[in-house]
């Protein structure tokens, strides 16, 4: 098949698409990626992309078309900006850099925000190709629980948006069984719409054996070590996490390593000195994916965080996966799926979300059971990952799915 992925994040910055474009290709598919200039999460594009562009070319032997766009930068107006540059290179530059080309499937990896869908739909229309979207992030939910946009008529029109878009797809892929529902609401109860769940990186999957330990864990090898990775945002509940930490500032035996970057940052930054947290909370700064097995088979426990809100109840944050794969206990902070998941593996221990108190319980319970207990939740998580969450599995039905809606549009 020839296969068009059209995304705002991709290589070289660490999203899941990733995976799966190497997967299609290595299948024997021709895919081609439309995206734009890597800037994610630190709103700058990346240095390396800027001395040598030409590097970033292909990926795997597939050509990587990327298309003009500004950076994310500081700030919402910049944000804004961000999105709706990469949706308008998408209608024009991307149109013509694309034009003459034929595919059989093109397929969108939506996380915010949804706009970027919109130069899929063209594509859609010009090469009469089925459109498969993989929805991550439900909006306009996410926006009203974010904070981010709190008018009603506002947050309606984009609901209006939702509903053009999802209307114009012609597979709809849910990363929570909990999206669906939601996502009939505004594309119709006659919509395809199928559980595509996240995966674990291939990185993950080998023994911690043969994972070499992360040294700026080592260097508190003294205390019982919580692991937070990935990104420092408004939904990962930050505040409750550092209630947490006070809550536990007499308990010299335990630490919350922080292992990532986002614009919240400065604030969590700031909180720390301000309630004298600095030599229990400890922001180590992002690393590459490559190193993310080294931190997590070194830290005692795996911290995933997400604030009350009904949408995020019906999330299963992409961490999980990765951390279920590196077999080590998880505490999670969060309700809905994403505790679910936790909880049917036997793979640690969770608390509702906003309860930093709770939090705090449950890691001194981890930190006091015995070693063997934690040991058990750790290969419970590993087996419940590795039968929920298999790659293979999950790319083979997608690429069934997409050979038969191939068939459908040549008839």
């Amino acid at each position: 098949m020839r296969i068009l992925i059209l995304t705002q994040y991709f290589w070289p910055e660490n999203f899941r698409i990733n995976d799966l474009a190497s997967d299609m290709i290595a299948r024997g598919h021709e895919v081609t990626i439309l995206t734009g200039l890597p800037n994610y999460p630190s709103g700058k594009v990346f240095g390396e992309y800027r001395s040598s562009p030409q590097e970033f070319a292909r990926f795997n032997g597939a050509e990587v078309i990327r298309i003009p766009m500004l950076s994310r930068g500081k700030g919402s107006l910049r944000l804004i900006a961000n999105y709706a540059s990469f949706v308008l290179s998408g209608l024009t530059v991307g149109a013509w850099r694309l034009r003459g080309r034929r595919f059989d499937s093109i397929f969108v990896f939506m996380i915010s925000p949804i706009t970027a869908v919109l130069p899929a739909i063209l594509q859609r229309r010009l090469k009469r190709a089925p459109l498969f979207v993989w929805i991550l992030d439900l909006w306009p939910d996410t926006l009203e629980a974010v904070g981010a946009v709190k008018s009603p008529r506002l947050l309606a029109l984009v609901g209006r948006l939702v509903s053009y878009i999802y209307r114009r797809t012609d597979h709809i892929l849910v990363q929570s069984r909990s999206f669906m529902d939601n996502v009939r609401t505004y594309a119709g109860k006659d919509a395809t719409v199928s559980y595509f769940p996240g995966w674990a990186e291939p990185i993950f999957q080998q023994g911690a054996k043969e994972i070499a330990k992360a040294s700026e864990v080592l260097r508190y090898a003294d205390s019982f070590n919580v692991l937070f990775a990935g990104n420092v945002g408004d939904a990962q509940d930050f505040p409750a996490i550092l209630d947490a930490a006070e809550a536990l500032r007499s308990d010299a035996k335990v630490r919350i390593l922080v292992v990532g970057d986002g614009r919240m940052r400065p604030w969590v930054e700031n909180e720390i000195e301000r309630r004298g947290l600095s030599d229990r909370v400890i922001l180590l700064g992002r690393f590459p994916l490559e190193r993310m097995p080294s931190f997590f088979t070194t830290a005692d426990a795996l911290l995933v965080s997400l604030k009350r809100e009904k949408i995020f109840a019906m999330t299963i944050p992409g961490k999980v996966q990765s951390y279920l794969a590196a077999g080590v206990p998880l505490v999670g902070m969060l309700d809905g799926e994403g505790a679910r998941v936790i909880e049917e593996a036997g793979a640690g221990v969770v608390s509702p979300s906003g309860d930093g108190a709770a939090l705090a319980r449950n890691i001194e319970a981890l930190a006091a059971m015995p070693p063997k207990d934690r040991a058990a939740m750790g290969a419970n998580a590993r087996t419940y990952g590795l039968a929920e969450f298999d790659r293979t599995q999950l790319l083979d039905g997608l690429e069934a799915k997409m050979r038969n809606a191939g068939m459908g549009s040549e008839a």
